[in-house]
C-alpha cells in the first residue's frame, strides 16, 4: 500500500479516535469535533500525505459537512486581514524581483557587509531591529519589508529554493523569521499583540505597563537573545557559504552592470517607502496593515511593475492563503466552541498547591509550547493570557512579573511551527526550508529562548525589583 495512503489512514483514524471520544465535562460535541479534525490537521501538516494546501482545504470541507461549523463560521478565516496582509507580502515581493530593486537592495547590502554569511545574518537581523519600534505590525515588517530583500539577497548568492538552497537561503531565511521573533518582542509599539497584552493586564488586573517599562524588562534577555540566534543558526543548520571574501568585489560590480535606477525600480522604492511610512505611522493615520499592502499592490498593477499575470502565477502566495485561511478560521472557533478555555481549565487543575513561582514557570513554559495549536499571536493571548496569568497571581506569583513574562512568553512561541504568526507562512511558503526541518529548528531555538528568558531573564527581572 502506498505510503501516503497509509499516513492518510492514520491521520483520519486519529481524528475518528479524538471525534467519538466519550465527551469530557467541559466540553460541547461540536467542541470536541473540531478538537478532532484540528488536530488532525496539524497532524496531516506534519506528515503530508497530500500538500498542505489540500489538506486544510479538505478539513474545512469536512468541518462544513458535518455540521461541526457553519460554512461561513468555516470559511471565516479567510475574511481576516492578516491573511491578505501575507498575500500582498507574497505579490510585493515580486515586485522587488521583477523591476531589478530587490537585486540593487541585495548587491547594496553585500558591499557594505559582505565577508561571511554570518554578518549576513546579523546583518538581516539588525534591519529588522531598527524599524522595529515603530512598525507595530511585525507581519508588515517582516513578512512585506524585510522578507523580499532576504530573498533577492538569496537569488544574488546564487541560492534558490531547491538544490542550492542550503549554499545560504535556508540560513538567512530562517535568521530573518527567527529574530523577528524577539525584535517584536523588544519594544511595546514592535506587535499588535503587545498592545493586546496591556489592554487585557490593565482589565483584568489593573496593570499599568508603560513604553519604558516593557523596553526596561526586555533589554537584557532580548539583547542576548538577538546576539545568539544568528550564531547558534550558523551552527545547527550552517550555510554552505562560510567566508565570502569576494563578496563585496561581486557587488560593486554588479551594481556597475546594473547601472542606474530604471523606471520601476523608482517607482518600486517609493512604494516600498510609502508603505513603510504608512505603516510606521499608523497609530495616527488609522490605516490597517493589510490595507496599506494592498495599496501598494494595487499601485504596483497601475503603473505595470507587476502585471495581473504575475500576480496569477504566483503559486506560493495562492497556495498559503487556501491552507493559512483554512487555518485561522479552525482555530479561531477552537477558542468560540470552548475548547481552549477547556484546555486551561484542565492544566490550571493540575497545578494547585504548588508554589507562586513554580507555578508561573510551568505556566509559561505550558503557555509557550501552547501555540503548536495556533495560527495567530494575537489568538493565543486572548485565549489563554488572563486565564494563565489570573492563575499565577493566585497561587502567589508575583502580579508584575506574572503579567511581563507572559506578556512576552506571548509571541516566543513564534518560533516553533510554520504557521505561528502571520509572516511565518511568507518564509516557510518561499521553499528554502522543508517543514520537518522548519519545526526541528524552531523547537530547538525556543529551548534556547526559554533558558534565555527564564534564565537570565528572572535574574534580570529580580534587578528591576519585579519579584
Amino acid at each position: 500500500m502506498n505510503k501516503d495512503v497509509i499516513k492518510g489512514l492514520g491521520i483520519i483514524g486519529l481524528g475518528a479516535v479524538i471525534w467519538f471520544f466519550p465527551l469530557p465535562e467541559g466540553l460541547t460535541p461540536r467542541g470536541l469535533h473540531l478538537l478532532a479534525i484540528f488536530v488532525a490537521t496539524i497532524v496531516g501538516f506534519i506528515l503530508k500525505p497530500l500538500p498542505i494546501g489540500a489538506i486544510a482545504f479538505a478539513s474545512v470541507t469536512f468541518c462544513a459537512l458535518t455540521g461541526t461549523l457553519k460554512p461561513a463560521e468555516a470559511l471565516s478565516g479567510f475574511g481576516t486581514t492578516t491573511i491578505w496582509l501575507i498575500v500582498s507580502a507574497f505579490i510585493f515581493s515580486v515586485c522587488f524581483k521583477k523591476s531589478g530593486l530587490g537585486r540593487r537592495v541585495a548587491y547594496t547590502i553585500m558591499r557594505a557587509i559582505g565577508g561571511s554569511s554570518l554578518k549576513l545574518g546579523y546583518a538581516v537581523m539588525l534591519s529588522d531591529l531598527v524599524i522595529s519600534p515603530a512598525t507595530v505590525s511585525n507581519t508588515a515588517r517582516s513578512g512585506a519589508i524585510v522578507f523580499p530583500i532576504v530573498r533577492s539577497l538569496c537569488s544574488a548568492l546564487g541560492s534558490e529554493p531547491g538544490p542550492t538552497a542550503r549554499r545560504i537561503g535556508a540560513y538567512l531565511m530562517k535568521v530573518s523569521y527567527q529574530c523577528d521573533g524577539i525584535t517584536s518582542i523588544l519594544f511595546l509599539t514592535a506587535s499588535s499583540a503587545n498592545l493586546l497584552v496591556v489592554a487585557l493586564a490593565a482589565k483584568a488586573f489593573g496593570s499599568t505597563m508603560t513604553w519604558g517599562m516593557w523596553a526596561l524588562g526586555a533589554l537584557v534577555p532580548g539583547v542576548v537573545s538577538l546576539l545568539i540566534l544568528p550564531y547558534f543558526i550558523y551552527k545547527v543548520y550552517p550555510p554552505e557559504i562560510k567566508d565570502t571574501p569576494e563578496a563585496k568585489q561581486l557587488a560593486k560590480e554588479e551594481l556597475v552592470k546594473m547601472g542606474p535606477m530604471s523606471r520601476n525600480e523608482k517607482i518600486t522604492a517609493c512604494v516600498f517607502l510609502g508603505m513603510l511610512i504608512l505603516w510606521c505611522t499608523s497609530a495616527y493615520n488609522q490605516i490597517d496593515a493589510a490595507t496599506v499592502a494592498l495599496l501598494g499592490v494595487t499601485v504596483s498593477l497601475i503603473f505595470g511593475v507587476v502585471d495581473w499575470k504575475d500576480v496569477l502565477k504566483d503559486e506560493n502566495a495562492w497556495d498559503t492563503l487556501v491552507w493559512m485561511g483554512s487555518l485561522i478560521g479552525l482555530a479561531d472557533y477552537l477558542s468560540k466552541l470552548g475548547v481552549i478555555p477547556w484546555f486551561t481549565q484542565s492544566v490550571s487543575s493540575s497545578l494547585v498547591g504548588m508554589h507562586g513561582m513554580a507555578v508561573l514557570i510551568i505556566l509559561t513554559l505550558v503557555y509557550v509550547y501552547a501555540h503548536y495549536g495556533f495560527a495567530s499571536i494575537t489568538g493565543h493571548i486572548t485565549a489563554m493570557f488572563v486565564a494563565f496569568a489570573s492563575l499565577a497571581i493566585a497561587a502567589g506569583s508575583p502580579p508584575v512579573l506574572t503579567v511581563f513574562l507572559l506578556g512576552y512568553a506571548s509571541t516566543l512561541g513564534m518560533s516553533l511551527t510554520h504557521y505561528a504568526a502571520g509572516m511565518a507562512p511568507i518564509y516557510f511558503g518561499a521553499g528554502y526550508i522543508d517543514q520537518g526541518t522548519w519545526w526541528r529548528i524552531g523547537f530547538m531555538i525556543s529551548i534556547v529562548n526559554m533558558v534565555i528568558w527564564l534564565g537570565l531573564g528572572l535574574a534580570w527581572w529580580k534587578v528591576l525589583g519585579w519579584w
